[in-house]
């Protein structure tokens, strides 16, 4: 894995052999940011990167020093993992590493958020759960998107927060916002 953009920009981290966690592809991750670019990312943000992994989407936004990161995922190693990474990078300051379920997490998170990403395993089945809790919570901050990566398997147009899908190959991301009755 790569870090597209930024000061880390060419820096390269690999994943420990076994590893628990399917990272998102640089060819996904770079399409995502360029969106992220033009249409949501600015200074002082702050992201959840739920189902964090591997870290590459946490690193990534931190290294476009665009704010700060909580990196939540339920597995030791990734947490480990992202911990170790973030040291090494000299951005420790800049993130918080929390070992938790998601859905826990969500439930029990008083914080706002300019940016919301999860990215859960494919096999996943509890998006409602994690767009009913973002939504109902006010997790996003005015303006706020809520990223979603899945599989092309899962449709999640159903949802009433839906805004659009964009696809990098074998890759899908579904943005949610939030709808203001009018």
């Amino acid at each position: 894995m790569r870090i597209i953009r930024g000061i880390y920009k060419t820096r390269r981290f690999k994943v420990p052999k076994g590893f628990p966690s399917r990272p998102t592809t640089d060819f996904a991750k770079e399409g995502l940011f360029n969106m992220l670019e033009h249409n949501y990312l600015a200074s002082d943000l702050k992201i959840l990167d739920l189902c964090a992994g591997t870290g590459n989407i946490s690193i990534e936004f931190l290294s476009r020093e665009v704010g700060t990161v909580v990196s939540v995922d339920n597995n030791y190693n990734c947490v480990r993992h992202i911990k170790t990474i973030s040291k090494e990078y000299g951005c420790e300051n800049n993130i918080s590493v929390i070992k938790s379920d998601i859905i826990k997490y969500l439930k029990n998170s008083n914080l706002k958020f300019d940016i919301i990403f999860a990215d859960p395993p494919y096999a996943f089945t509890r998006y409602d759960e994690i767009t009913s809790y973002v939504f109902e919570k006010e997790m996003l901050a005015e303006n706020g998107v809520l990223i979603i990566e899945h599989g092309k398997e899962t449709s999640l147009e159903h949802i009433t927060q839906f805004d659009f899908e964009r696809i990098f190959g074998n890759v899908h991301f579904s943005f949610f916002e939030s709808k203001q009755e009018e």
